[in-house]
């Protein structure tokens, strides 16, 4: 746990201090489709309600939309409260707390972040993103872990698919110019200390 902590913690220093803007950058102009530059950034509602705003402009769209879903506040909420759940019906009453928590803390350190951590500006065809001015950490990339450890736990039959499904979530957001790299980075290791909480409080 400590050294997912400590590793979060430098990443967000880094992106803070623009020590991986050239990434970022090399990623908005060669590995993302359609980067949408406009005046707004992403709002609470956006990532409460699954698919508000979303631009089905082209096929990847559309698939990102859908995919990414189950990572929004709402129906993560929903899956992780079932799974919850689930574990209390089997006995697994800590586990249960644990895994609510975890979700809970996840996002309460993704909006503190997202609020107060402004990494240098980022560019697609000389023109300002201001979307990703405070996009760090990716909050569907944290729900979307989150909920595959919580659906795994509660249902282990289904780890390889919600393992799956994630690793399509982060690829989806990377290609669909939802988050850059480092916003990614820093969800996957927000989610790798969530996981090693929810284990560890889940057994004690």
């Amino acid at each position: 746990m400590l050294g997912a902590a400590a590793a979060f913690a430098a990443l967000s220093a880094l992106v803070a201090g623009g020590g991986l803007t050239r990434l970022d950058q090399w990623a908005i102009d060669h590995a993302m489709t359609d980067v949408r530059v406009t005046g707004a950034k992403a709002t609470l509602a956006d990532a409460l309600v699954p698919l508000l705003h979303t631009d089905f402009g082209s096929p990847l769209d559309v698939v990102t939309g859908v995919v990414t879903a189950p990572a929004s506040l709402i129906l993560s909420f929903v899956l992780v409260a079932g799974c919850c759940v689930a574990m209390q019906h089997r006995g697994r009453v800590r586990a249960a707390y644990a895994w609510a928590g975890v979700w809970l803390a996840g996002n309460i350190v993704e909006v503190l972040c997202k609020s107060t951590l402004t990494r240098p500006a980022l560019y697609s065809r000389g023109l300002h993103i201001v979307a990703f001015d405070s996009s760090f950490p990716s909050g569907h990339t944290v729900r979307s872990i989150v909920v595959a450890g919580a659906i795994a736990t509660a249902f282990p039959a289904a780890r390889r698919w919600v393992a799956a499904w994630t690793c399509c979530c982060i690829a989806l957001l990377e290609a669909d110019a939802w988050h850059t790299p480092s916003d990614l980075a820093g969800g996957v290791l927000l989610a790798a200390l969530l996981l090693a909480a929810a284990r560890r409080l889940g057994r004690s």
